[in-house]
């Protein structure tokens, strides 16, 4: 019996969601060089590949506003210049993804659980119009009927709101879905929702271990899911 199948009883799920950065994807590459970019067109320092890892999973907006601020804590931005940075950062994070890698595993079990016909969904803070071609990029896009980017909707995690759309629009209950992720947002997300969530300890988590959210399952690769 899998992991998987251990965390529900003996059965599988009946829908999976995913988060993207940090979870399927290596995006901190990428978005470091968009938003040194970004910083170097506003005459600022760049901030490096190991503070923007500290910075992920907020959506853009939020990104953008630490890298003005220099750090996590980011009320004293202006609104203004967070908007006219925001425009910069979008702009060069279109640019390409070529640094963004696909992670040990991923593909493996998205496959295992495809050939199973348990739906697959990716819930993400990315803007919704990079979410679709970033996915086809690196090859992962076949896997997803259902797509939930950061403005999609009003509110995005750690708000359920958007795994509770995807469940609906599957037609499941809580009691049978299954979130992964990597980071505080993606626990609380799946708490309020009220289903399973697996925790992966590679992701993006401001610094934090993932242990300490308290996932149902954590993991040190996705492959771990459905292994014995």
């Amino acid at each position: 019996m899998t992991a998987l199948e251990r965390l529900f009883g003996g059965q599988l799920p009946k829908l999976v969601m995913f988060d993207l950065d940090g979870t399927l994807l290596d995006s901190v590459p990428d978005l470091a060089a968009a938003v040194d970019a970004m910083l170097l067109q506003l005459g600022r320092p760049s901030a490096g590949i190991e503070r923007v890892r500290d910075w992920v999973g907020n959506g853009a907006l939020v990104l953008v506003r630490r890298a003005l601020a220099g750090g996590l804590e980011h009320d004293g931005v202006d609104e203004g210049e967070a908007e006219r940075a925001l425009a910069l950062f979008l702009e060069a994070y279109a640019g390409g993804h070529a640094l963004t890698t696909v992670y040990p595993g991923v593909i493996g079990t998205l496959e295992w659980l495809a050939q199973r016909d348990v739906p697959l969904a990716v819930i993400t803070n990315k803007p919704e119009r990079f979410v679709r071609p970033l996915l086809q990029e690196k090859g992962l896009d076949r896997f997803f009927g259902r797509i939930v980017g950061g403005d999609t909707l009003p509110r995005q995690k750690p708000a359920p709101d958007g795994l509770l759309h995807v469940m609906a629009s599957v037609g499941v209950s809580a009691d049978a879905c299954l979130f992964i992720g990597d980071s505080r947002n993606d626990i609380q997300a799946a708490r309020a929702a009220g289903m399973r969530c697996v925790g992966l300890r590679y992701g993006y988590n401001h610094g934090r271990p993932i242990d300490e959210e308290n996932p149902d399952l954590t993991l040190d690769q996705l492959g771990q899911l459905i292994g014995g």
